[in-house]
């Protein structure tokens, strides 16, 4: 029974790429692990680990919720990434 936790930064994925990485990995797991059986789906566990940007350094500079905002776009209140 695999267990994959994908840790990232607040503010990069909205509930739109959240869900698909989840439904990705889930069935690469089928594929690579469970050997293509269907049924060993109900055995894989996927976690998406958010931490605050704070929590994080790149090269030694924290990046700030602007600074991911500004690169990737801001995610409304819905979880949905607001377009540009």
């Amino acid at each position: 029974m695999p267990y994959v936790t994908i840790s990232t930064v607040r503010g990069i994925l909205d509930a739109a790429q959240k869900k698909t990485l989840l439904e990705r990995v889930t069935d690469l797991l089928v594929e690579v692990e469970g050997q293509g059986n269907p049924d060993f789906r109900r055995n894989v566990w996927v976690r998406i680990e958010e931490q605050e940007p704070s929590h994080w350094s790149l090269g030694g500079m924290q990046p700030t919720p602007e600074m991911i905002s500004g690169m990737f776009g801001p995610i409304g209140t819905d979880g949905v990434r607001v377009a540009r």
